[in-house]
């Protein structure tokens, strides 16, 4: 599959708090047109789709893009679920089950109905959590990032990682916002102290580690290399991809502290034939600050258990010696739902394309994507 597809679409609504009076589909549909028109296409071109598949079933989103496709599939994977679509959409293309590949992923916020935390759907269905066998229990604190406090409190354990080490990188990563209009949080500038004194979400996580959910949308096209020659946009080649999927709850995890990304991106590396010294710039997966420092190492993109003194000489703004998130990342962002992890997708496109703008990075040929 290396270098056989490429991206070349891309399309992102600005992340804002809600959009009221839109919902979903509403939005994936804006997205989805800005995309399609950004690769040179027409609505019709469109031969394959791919949506998160939790919220969104293919059928559905085909029925309101009114589109008929001859592959489509929904994935399923977390955080995940966009760097897997890109890989399922690159696999179709190479395999000839389509010729021009849609993903498109978005959030509403509004659209989903309140429930009270911990609470059932109406009528008492729901499978419930699994969390609340352990991790709720006996973590740091009810609620969310409960399993992330833990791999943080983990983390400083092992290796010495302190809090500063962390603010650091969410700092870097509310610079390269500033001037992302497509962030929550353009122009609202962070220091340490600030990430230390907000208060605790999940000890020891702070507000300003941890992601805001948002609403928002965002869509690529993908097609092949051929294809991809005599698109308006500079083709983003897909040079190699790598998956592991982990346990569903971290106490059936022998080490909390290591993450799937240390198979995934040796795989990715594998099919590329490139190292971590040969990554120009990196968008990672960043719920959480300590989930992408761990990433960071696993990946090779810092030695094991370095990562804290990575962060705390390193200057990983757009403007630095290695960037991560350049738009900011979903801490500096916001998170609309699966759409979220998108964004790293998204922006690596335009950095590869040189479309960034003021965040544009010098080095653009070569950048690892985490989900």
């Amino acid at each position: 599959m290396r270098g056989q597809t490429a991206i070349i679409g891309i399309g992102e609504l600005p992340t804002r708090r809600t959009y009221p009076g839109r919902s979903m589909y509403g939005l994936c549909a804006e997205v989805a047109r800005i995309a399609i028109a950004d690769a040179g296409l027409s609505k019709g071109d469109i031969d394959g789709l791919v949506v998160e598949g939790g919220n969104t079933t293919p059928a559905s989103m085909a029925d309101y893009l009114q589109i008929r496709p001859t592959y489509s599939v929904g994935v399923s994977m977390q955080g995940a679920s966009s760097t897997t679509a890109v890989t399922t959409a690159a696999a179709a293309v190479n395999a000839g089950l389509c010729n021009y590949a849609l993903i498109v992923m978005g959030s509403a916020r509004d659209d989903r109905p309140e429930r009270a935390p911990g609470s059932r759907p109406p009528g008492g269905g729901g499978a419930g959590s699994v969390g609340a066998e352990f991790e709720q229990p006996f973590g740091p604190a009810q609620g969310a990032g409960t399993g992330y406090a833990l791999m943080y409190r983990r983390h400083m354990y092992e290796y010495g990682t302190t809090p500063e080490q962390m603010a650091k990188l969410a700092v870097d990563q509310r610079f390269n916002a500033l001037k992302n209009p497509n962030s929550a949080f353009q122009g609202v500038p962070i220091t340490i102290d600030d990430v230390l004194n907000s208060r605790y979400v999940n000890e020891p996580l702070h507000l300003l580690e941890c992601v805001m959910p948002a609403a928002g949308a965002a869509a690529c096209v993908i097609t092949s290399a051929d294809r991809a020659r005599s698109a308006p946009n500079k083709p983003v080649y897909i040079l190699g991809a790598g998956l592991e999927q982990a346990n569903a709850q971290i106490w059936e995890t022998d080490k909390i502290t290591t993450t799937p990304a240390r198979v995934s991106a040796r795989r990715a590396y594998q099919m590329a034939g490139y190292g971590p010294r040969d990554i120009q710039f990196a968008q990672f997966y960043d719920c959480y600050t300590i989930l992408i420092a761990m990433t960071v190492e696993d990946a090779g993109l810092a030695p094991k258990g370095e990562v804290g003194p990575f962060y705390e000489s390193t200057d990983t703004t757009y403007k630095g010696t290695f960037p991560i998130n350049t738009d900011g990342g979903q801490i500096s962002c916001g998170q609309p739902g699966l759409a979220g992890g998108f964004r790293h997708v998204i922006e690596a496109a335009r950095q590869i394309m040189g479309r960034a703008g003021e965040r544009q990075v010098v080095k653009n040929d070569l950048c690892l994507v985490n989900g």
